[in-house]
């Protein structure tokens, strides 16, 4: 969860609605070369599935 804080830090972001987690640095980092390559559309629609009302995952309950 660290480095989760450390990349949101990094890269400025306010609000956090989608998240993948991995085992493996590698995997995570091709991940997220390829979310970076996909249209605007697509990111949207994968957050759409999987957190609809685009809820702040990092607000603890």
């Amino acid at each position: 969860m660290e480095y989760l804080k450390m990349h949101l830090l990094r890269n400025k972001v306010s609000k956090l609605v989608y998240y993948e987690l991995f085992q493996d640095i590698n995997d995570a980092i091709a991940r997220e070369k390829q979310l970076k390559a996909g249209s605007r559309q697509k990111k949207i629609d994968l957050i759409n599935r999987q957190n609809p009302e685009w809820i702040d995952l990092m607000i603890k309950k």
